[in-house]
């Protein structure tokens, strides 16, 4: 096998959960390969670089195997290999993620929960008041 579907191989690479899922990201314009946007038909080659972009992540892979048909998950990660800055950027993003979580672990108290009002109804007025 010399070259296979890129939406059959990112489906077998476990990239989408179903192969229609795989088509619609394709022809939606979120996968590139070697940089050009492709179509659901495009042959794909190992040694070729695809950039797949998933909801607010993106991913940059060589292919180094093909697949038709979807196998277990530990068969499905030796079909590709990530770039290195593709695997920084993403625990750059994950690492940023875990900063923007909310503070609070549980929900706030009523007395939290005044407060914060209090809070946001000063700073509305322009500052503390003063006695």
């Amino acid at each position: 096998m010399a070259s296979v579907r890129i939406d059959k191989w990112l489906w077998a690479a476990r990239f989408f959960k179903t192969r229609s899922a795989a088509t619609d990201a394709v022809a939606g314009g979120r996968v590139h390969v070697a940089g050009a946007r492709v179509k659901p038909s495009r042959e794909v080659r190992v040694g070729e670089t695809v950039e797949i972009t998933h909801g607010d992540r993106r991913r940059t892979v060589v292919v180094r195997d093909l697949a038709e048909r979807r196998g277990p998950a530990s068969v499905a990660a030796t079909l590709y290999e990530e770039t290195p800055d593709s695997v920084a950027a993403r625990e750059r993003a994950a690492a940023e993620r875990r900063l923007t979580q909310p503070v609070f672990d549980t929900r706030p108290t009523k007395q939290d929960r005044r407060r914060l009002e209090a809070l946001r109804k000063s700073q509305l007025r322009g500052g503390p008041r003063r006695p």
